[in-house]
């Protein structure tokens, strides 16, 4: 058996190729991707119908981030004069707000 194809298949995979992709990637961009929104949107719905509640709470909570991030990151946040951008404010309550929901949804309501 020949597994050079599955070698030079493994080797895109290298530490230093990973880490310069995930540095070169526009979280705007992914949020707007149609692949990504389906992908995200199909996890969530087996996860939902086959009641596996982490994966479920997991997804929402990365997919709720990551558009709290670019939403921030677009709006702008600048702490001029000590006090904090409307757009930071948001990023406070909103992460606070999903941290509440996953842990309500992990370890308080029980079905």
């Amino acid at each position: 058996m020949d597994f050079s194809a599955v070698i030079k298949f493994l080797q895109q995979f290298e530490t230093a190729r990973v880490m310069a992709y995930i540095q070169a990637m526009d979280l705007n961009e992914l949020m707007q991707h149609p692949y990504f929104l389906t992908g995200v949107g199909v996890t969530a719905v087996i996860a939902y119908l086959m009641h596996w509640r982490l994966l479920l709470v997991l997804v929402m909570s990365i997919t709720g981030f990551i558009y709290l991030l670019s939403y921030t990151l677009a709006q702008g946040t600048s702490l001029e004069n000590g006090i904090p951008a409307d757009a930071l404010g948001v990023l406070i309550l909103g992460g606070a707000f999903i941290i509440f929901v996953s842990i309500y949804l992990l370890f308080i309501r029980s079905d």
